[in-house]
């Protein structure tokens, strides 16, 4: 059987300004980076701004497990099924970070025969956007070290700075770490932390931001510390903005891209979903129903970080309207989370899958408290069983959602067919009434209990006496009207995850709160979550090479 990878190299390309024309989308539209990426910038959107938006798909799963569930494999199969099908159809992605492709995870491009290519570059260093995003980052917390080191005229207090530097790598030695050390030239000497580069709000910041001038306001709100009378410090405070937003000049435009079919894909952003808010760029996407008739996007994790995230912060501050939402499981995932080891998971069980399919039914009863018609779709495998189809098929529909099976993986666009045919006639037979699930003006608990209630399943939400201090600051600042962004496992819907299945009465624990003012949302981590990831012992490093031709190889 032929690796990712190997299928991504032996797919033949096409030029990136063919691809892009099927959108309408002109040479002079495009900056490219070799004959196959491109970035589009503001003059392409400010001429299809008055163009009639595209229906907006959005692409979430079930918990993630060992046995994998495929939705960016999902969500580039189906744009390529909607290409057969002869519709105008593009797909918004996030960019891969390091991190997970050389740890755990691999590759974020797709599998199979549905994937983004240029695979390797994607997954790779792409078009520089986290690279420039780190730098952007770390400038502002050199500048607010500088700062301190030149007479602190802003009063900073050097136990009260909340700014972390970042690197787009797994790096657990580097979470807690001190800085200063040496003479008093090389500044004073404090506690420091490292963050990944997509847990930032850097990032965040980004991936909302509507233009430059939107991005400079927002990165001027940034707080990075408190003074000594308790009051923010921001990087407008510092005069980081003009730099930073130098650095992030050509970050902020969307790349485009293509699948193995050739379908236009806008790959742009990359927040985390289990620690930020896990959706490509507004800019992309809004970009990409200028351009299409159907737009299909994908939210990071599972439907209860990803896809809450995706309707509770992104549309909310975008205004955007999703058409339906396809949630996607697999038998084997089903299973896992009915009890049954991974390495038994391709023995026909339906016991277990009865039991499993709770976590599937929580999902599917989720999302449609957001008032969005649901599909739902089951990433095929070849162990799989008829009579699993039918009783999983069975469930859904008497759950009041449409099902569909997808071979994507195996046949591309081809396998797809079933399920795009499936949401256009969702689409066109169902209303989406959209509404987030909770008010702006909530205090901000009742924000977190409202999510942990109603969409984890807890019975109850605990803080540790420092969430609750910084809440109430928060709010006595005015933020507390920002939406909330939860970091949470993704591998449970409790904050546990050993908790597998439909976890019921368990205490949620908030350990820390904090206000990502510019990006302009609350952030509450959950139970041992952690910003800064580790590497495992046998990370996906170990197999990744390069041969003399350049040819890489072991990238999934």
């Amino acid at each position: 059987m032929k690796t990712d990878i190997e299928i991504a190299q032996e797919t033949p390309m096409l030029p990136i300004r063919e691809v892009a024309d099927k959108l309408g989308i002109r040479e002079d539209d495009m900056e490219f980076y070799g004959k196959y990426k491109a970035k589009l910038g503001s003059a392409l959107e400010k001429r299809v701004a008055d163009n009639p938006d595209g229906k907006l798909i959005l692409v979430t799963a079930i918990n993630p497990t060992p046995a994998g569930e495929g939705k960016t494999t999902i969500t580039v199969g189906l744009g390529e099924a909607f290409g057969r099908l002869d519709k105008k159809a593009l797909i918004c992605l996030r960019e891969p970070s390091l991190g997970p492709c050389f740890g755990i995870k691999g590759g974020a491009a797709g599998g199979g025969y549905a994937q983004v290519v240029p695979m390797e570059d994607l997954n790779l260093h792409f078009t520089g956007d986290f690279h420039a995003i780190t730098a952007a980052t770390n400038l502002l917390a050199a500048m607010l070290d500088n700062h301190i080191q030149q007479g602190n005229a802003l009063g900073i207090d050097t136990r009260q700075i909340i700014w972390k530097r970042c690197v787009d790598m797994n790096d657990r030695v580097l979470r807690n770490i001190v800085v200063g050390l040496g003479s008093k030239a090389d500044g004073f000497v404090r506690e420091d932390h490292f963050v990944i580069t997509v847990a930032t709000e850097t990032m965040a910041i980004l991936c909302l931001a509507k233009d430059m001038k939107d991005l400079k306001e927002r990165l001027g709100k940034i707080i990075v510390a408190y003074n000594y009378a308790g009051e923010p410090v921001t990087a407008k405070d510092l005069k980081a903005v003009g730099a930073m937003a130098a650095l992030l000049k050509d970050a902020i435009k969307p790349n485009i891209v293509q699948t193995l079919e050739h379908t236009p894909a806008l790959v742009h952003g990359g927040p985390f979903a289990n620690i930020a808010h896990g959706c490509n760029s507004v800019r992309a996407t809004k970009l990409g129903l200028k351009l299409a008739d159907y737009v299909i996007t994908e939210a990071g994790f599972g439907a209860d970080l990803g896809a809450e995230k995706f309707l509770d912060i992104k549309c909310r501050m975008a205004s955007l309207k999703p058409d339906t939402i396809v949630l996607v499981a697999t038998v084997r995932a089903l299973k896992y989370n009915g009890g049954v080891p991974k390495e038994n998971l391709n023995i026909p069980d339906l016991e277990a899958l009865k039991r499993g399919i709770v976590n599937l039914e929580k999902h599917i009863e989720n999302l449609q408290k957001f008032g969005v018609p649901v599909v739902v779709t089951l990433n095929a495998f070849i162990s799989d069983t008829q009579e699993e189809y039918e009783f999983i098929r069975d469930f859904c529909e008497s759950r009041g959602c449409a099902f569909a099976l997808a071979k994507v993986w195996e046949k591309g666009g081809e396998g797809g067919i079933e399920l795009a045919e499936k949401i256009i006639e969702t689409i066109e037979t169902k209303e989406s009434h959209y509404t987030p699930l909770y008010e702006d003006q909530l205090p901000i608990k009742e924000k977190i209990e409202k999510i942990a209630k109603e969409i984890y399943g807890a019975a109850a939400v605990s803080y540790d006496p420092a969430a609750s201090r910084m809440i109430k600051k928060i709010e006595d600042m005015g933020f507390g009207n920002f939406p909330v962004c939860m970091a949470k496992t993704q591998y449970s819907l409790s904050d546990d995850p050993k908790k597998l299945g439909r976890p019921e009465g368990f205490t949620l624990n908030v350990r820390d709160v904090y206000v990502n003012a510019g990006a302009g949302f609350v952030v509450a981590l959950t139970g041992s979550i952690m910003t800064m990831p580790g590497l495992s012992k046998s990370p996906a490093a170990f197999n990744i090479d390069v041969d003399e031709d350049g040819v890489i190889t072991g990238l999934f």
